[in-house]
């Protein structure tokens, strides 16, 4: 172990109420693309830019455009949980980590086994009809029946009840997060003895506010890059914060 790792563990077995924060950078070692760094979604090419694509107003006047970006960039099925999402959820099931408050849409940390994820851009395993509200989304059979719905169908999907547009539940540009996953994550950060930032570059607000909540012993920050938090922590690792995460034991 280095010293840093070596911190990390020591802090870790002296906390009690940990709370994780993420972002893309949890999900790039299941194969999802982040969005800002060098070979992410922003540096890509495309006849818009993908801050415009995935808004509301592109949702609503360029909706077949929107949703052939969609299903090809930020649909990933196959993706599996990574050494990440698997330790995190071990933290929760020994007792330490009390939730997972992450940015991303993919419901991979519902899929290693962590039961207090508070997904603040929502999740592209829910989808629903915008015209009768009927939901398109998880089944016990098949947790991405939603997603495959989409996936098949020809351009803009529709209800199969109404006709209507079927949306996913993920918070887009220009629309508002949800309240109550607002409070609990404020709550949550509020009690914690040690927050873990990991896998996100604290640019995207309101979310990255919600870490000023933070008044516990210790701060840590996994990414792969500088954070404007870092000069905060008394942990920083740039790595991969699976990498980092495997060395922990619980």
């Amino acid at each position: 172990m280095t010293e840093m790792i070596e911190k990390l563990q020591a802090a870790i077995n002296e906390s009690n109420y940990i709370v994780f924060f993420g972002g893309a950078g949890v999900s790039t070692e299941s194969g999802i693309p982040d969005f800002r760094s060098q070979d992410g979604l922003y540096n890509q090419k495309y006849k818009y830019p993908p801050e415009e694509i995935v808004s509301h107003t592109f949702l609503v006047h360029k909706t077949e455009e929107f949703y052939e970006f969609y299903k090809d960039k930020m649909l990933a099925p196959d993706a599996e949980p990574n050494a990440a999402h698997y330790k995190l959820a071990e933290l929760e099931k020994a007792g330490k980590l009390k939730a997972v408050i992450t940015q991303n849409i993919d419901g991979l940390h519902q899929a290693a086994g962590s039961k207090e994820v508070l997904e603040l851009h929502g999740s592209v395993l829910r989808n629903y009809c915008t015209n009768c509200g009927k939901e398109f989304s998880s089944t016990a059979e098949d947790v991405h029946a939603g997603v495959k719905y989409i996936l098949a169908s020809d351009g803009v999907p529709k209800c199969d009840e109404c006709g209507g547009t079927v949306r996913p539940d993920v918070v887009l540009y220009e629309e508002g997060l949800d309240n109550y996953v607002i409070s609990r994550a404020i709550e949550h950060i509020s009690k914690a003895d040690m927050l873990i930032i990991g896998g996100t570059s604290l640019v995207v607000y309101p979310a990255a506010s919600f870490v000023n909540y933070f008044n516990g012993k210790h701060l840590a920050v996994l990414n792969m890059a500088s954070t404007g938090r870092d000069s905060q922590a008394d942990i920083v690792i740039h790595d991969k914060i699976g990498q980092v995460l495997s060395q922990i034991t619980v």
